[in-house]
């Protein structure tokens, strides 16, 4: 894949429609699932004989939550990583522990 095409394909991947999921019905509620992304690229040119060529990207994306539309109101529901609020809640526990030992 030459740079210029991995230049389109990043930008076409990088887009609103992954950040926002499609909407969902239902009962007249409409549901728009929302995520964060985080992403970057690169990509060169060697002076090594033959010519090469380099380029990579990655992306990240983690639910964010979602808007709930109810008739003329939009809320904006949170989505909870349960692992990452046990993992902060286990690191504080320790960090209290060592604490309170030392004294």
């Amino acid at each position: 894949m030459k740079l210029g095409q991995l230049a389109t394909a990043a930008r076409e991947m990088f887009s609103a429609r992954l950040v926002y999921g499609e909407p969902v019905e239902r009962d007249g509620v409409v549901v728009i699932p929302a995520a964060t992304v985080i992403g970057g690229g690169g990509g060169g040119e060697g002076d090594v004989q033959p010519v090469r060529e380099g380029a990579g990207f990655g992306v990240l994306a983690r639910p964010a939550g979602a808007f709930v539309v109810r008739g003329e109101s939009v809320t904006w529901v949170p989505a909870v990583d349960v692992t990452r609020l046990g993992l902060a809640a286990a690191v504080t526990v320790v960090a209290l522990a060592r604490i309170l030992g030392k004294r």
